[in-house]
């Protein structure tokens, strides 16, 4: 039996990860800052990357499924030993490196330096380290894109967009993230390598938006305005406290592509992304 250490398994990739290792036969400790029920397989640790008590000495992998900047922090310090590290970042790596928002430039730079220290520390202790840099992350209901522009469009009725809004996106499934996880733990060919991982199906944000929508009962309206009018909509909301994390770097990049190659990922170790598409059942909208 593998063991494992996993951090952020309380979050969206985390849990899809630990429903996919227990019954593989896992042995895993994951770390929560909230208490958690232990359940076949997982046992819990309340605490975080600053404080946890209770951590094993010796595990066979590490999954980091949290900030990467603090895992890199957490991992340069720890003494665990443990061959194989997998951690997640982002493609905001690249993405966001020149940005008009000064902090999405900083967010960027911590990531790549992140990224640097991870592998410097796993390199000083003769263990590999796999960097995955997902995409626009969706399919359990906290992400901060998808289910965001749901919940709003079910509060309003409807929902507004750019009408140029024709940035292309590759949206990537939780499920498919956990599952690379795992398969790039296993291959000789991810040690020591940073993968993007987009999803299956490369589409415009508009048309994202717009099968998001179709996926609600009833479908609120999908209203395109002119840029101008859509910036006015966009400070009021603003004032009203409406759009945080909504800044000049995001209203950017609604006419930019951000596509990512997958080849090498699909290479290495089989990654095979779903395409993007939500259906509805029940009352919640859920991802398939």
């Amino acid at each position: 039996m593998r063991t494992a250490l996993v951090f952020g398994g309380s979050g969206p990739i985390g849990a899809a990860l630990l429903a996919r290792m227990a019954p593989a036969g896992w042995a895993i400790v994951a770390v929560s800052r909230d208490a958690q029920p232990d359940s076949p397989g997982v046992r819990w640790l309340r605490g975080d990357l600053e404080r946890c008590d209770g951590l094993p000495d010796a595990v066979d992998a590490i999954f980091s499924c949290g900030p990467l900047d603090h895992f890199a922090r957490w991992h340069a310090r720890s003494t665990i030993d443990a061959p194989r590290i997998v951690a997640f970042g982002s493609t905001s790596a690249a993405a966001k490196q020149a940005s008009p928002d000064a902090a999405e430039r900083e967010l960027a730079a911590r990531l790549r330096d992140a990224e640097a220290m991870l592998f410097a520390s796993a390199a000083a202790r003769d263990a590999a380290a796999t960097v995955l840099r997902p995409t626009l992350v969706y399919g359990d209901g906290r992400d901060r894109t998808v289910s965001r522009i749901a919940a709003m469009a079910q509060r309003l009725g409807w929902f507004m967009i750019p009408r140029d809004a024709s940035g292309l996106r590759q949206p990537v499934h939780v499920e498919d993230l956990a599952a690379a996880a795992l398969d790039a733990c296993d291959a000789a060919a991810a040690r020591g390598r940073v993968y993007d991982l987009p999803g299956g199906e490369t589409l415009s944000w508009r048309d994202m938006v717009a099968r998001t929508l179709a996926a609600l009962v009833p479908p609120p309206r999908l209203v395109e305005v002119p840029m101008p009018l859509f910036r006015l909509a966009l400070a009021a909301a603003r004032l009203a406290g409406r759009a945080g994390g909504f800044g000049e770097g995001a209203l950017a990049r609604l006419h930019e592509d951000l596509v990512f190659d997958a080849a090498p990922a699909r290479a290495d170790f089989g990654y095979a992304p779903r395409p993007f598409k939500k259906v509805k059942k029940g009352p919640e909208l859920i991802s398939v």
